[in-house]
């Protein structure tokens, strides 16, 4: 189920690698996915955990932008791994999230840089979240 969703990651990853941004395609896609998955039974979660995890995701992610710590295309590709997570879940996904981007953080920091591309540790903690829940 986790696999579709990472394939999208490392695709947003290189592009906000290589262009400083996430086309919005990407995290639409992972939302279609989601929406793919729950309807097929794929999914442990139904509608409602689908929505509420995009909605709780949506959130952080406002929030982080809000700060500063966000851009647009990460926000929306941390809600739409919202919707395939779900709510519960989501909590396990942004501890690792978090964890990596502290990583690159203090790697950019070591480096002299004062912003860095936040996709990557988004990538990495949802592939740290995903083998920590064993196969999918």
């Amino acid at each position: 189920m986790f696999w579709v969703p990472l394939v999208l990651l490392v695709a947003a990853t290189a592009f906000d690698l290589w262009r400083r941004e996430i086309p919005n395609w990407i995290p639409a896609a992972v939302v279609v996915w989601a929406i793919a998955a729950t309807a097929r039974g794929w999914s442990p979660h139904g509608g409602i955990a689908l929505l509420v995890g995009f909605g709780l995701a949506l959130a952080v992610g406002m929030l982080l932008f809000w700060r500063g710590g966000f851009g647009g295309g990460d926000v929306k590709l941390l809600a739409a791994l919202g919707a395939v997570v779900g709510p519960v879940p989501l909590f396990s996904l942004l501890f690792y999230v978090a964890l990596a981007g502290g990583v690159f953080a203090v790697v950019a920091a070591l480096r002299g840089q004062k912003e860095l591309a936040y996709a990557p540790a988004i990538t990495l903690g949802f592939l740290a979240f995903m083998l920590t829940r064993g196969p999918s």
